[in-house]
């Protein structure tokens, strides 16, 4: 089997190397993950300058762009036999409800997917990155479950892993996304030439977390699966906007 692996953190990020450590076992590895670190860089491609790719020392391969560019350029140019399966990750801290939309672990495994690949974006769910190891085995047994079953169409699955030992893991759940109460305000700073600064402000609470949701599955300790598309078509309004317009 052959397996691309990207991330939004880092081709040096520490899940990037479980998450490779654990899928050298079932194939192929390649990995073309970010020169620096693009959390939050949602879809985006680099448009306005020219991309270079470039090897490390441990033998992961970097480019000077997005999540997004990566997967699109180990895929169109750089690779000559396209991957069976992607695999995005494993980000440091959560990818759920609202995430998704800004997650640059969530845009490499969309990639992926908009060009007809089977992906999956893995997270683990704090920022004390204590488990990778947990996250990595997750990803294992999804890649080997597709090597068995392989799916008739491409696949997105966005996939939250609890911080916590494998062993104390409470199975596994097919969820849908849940959704956040707005983002905290931006943190207002001065700069030493007195310059005044804005941070974006942390994410907010979860608004909608109930059962079935990524957010309710985490509480519990099971890992979160949900099956993500792309279609932005709002088609509940479809008909008052066509009446709208008359």
């Amino acid at each position: 089997m052959r397996i691309l692996l990207s991330n939004d953190d880092g081709y040096f990020a520490p899940g990037l190397a479980a998450l490779a450590e654990a899928l050298c076992e079932v194939g192929d590895v390649v990995v073309v993950a970010p020169e620096q670190n693009r959390s939050g860089a949602s879809n985006s491609l680099t448009l306005d300058r020219p991309l270079f790719l470039k090897k490390a020392a441990n033998g992961f391969h970097y480019v000077n762009g997005t999540p997004t560019d990566c997967v699109h350029l180990a895929v169109t140019g750089m690779l000559d036999t396209l991957p069976d399966i992607i695999v995005s990750g494993v980000n440091l801290g959560a990818n759920m409800g609202d995430d998704t939309i800004y997650s640059g672990t969530v845009a490499a495994a969309t990639e992926g997917y908009l060009l007809g690949i089977p992906s999956i974006a893995v997270s683990l769910t704090s920022f004390e990155g204590k488990n990778f190891a947990t996250a990595g085995r997750v990803a294992r047994e999804l890649v080997e479950r597709f090597s068995r079953q392989p799916v008739w169409d491409p696949i997105l699955l966005n996939v939250n892993v609890p911080d916590i030992p494998y062993s104390q893991l409470n199975g596994q759940e097919v969820t849908r996304l849940g959704r956040r109460h707005k983002a905290e305000p931006v943190v207002k700073t001065v700069s030493p030439r007195n310059e005044t600064l804005y941070w974006i402000g942390a994410a907010g609470a979860a608004a909608d977390a109930g059962p079935g949701t990524d957010f309710n599955a985490i509480e519990r300790g099971c890992v979160s699966i949900t099956p993500l598309q792309i279609d932005l078509t709002h088609t509940g309004q479809l008909a008052s906007v066509a009446q709208w317009m008359k």
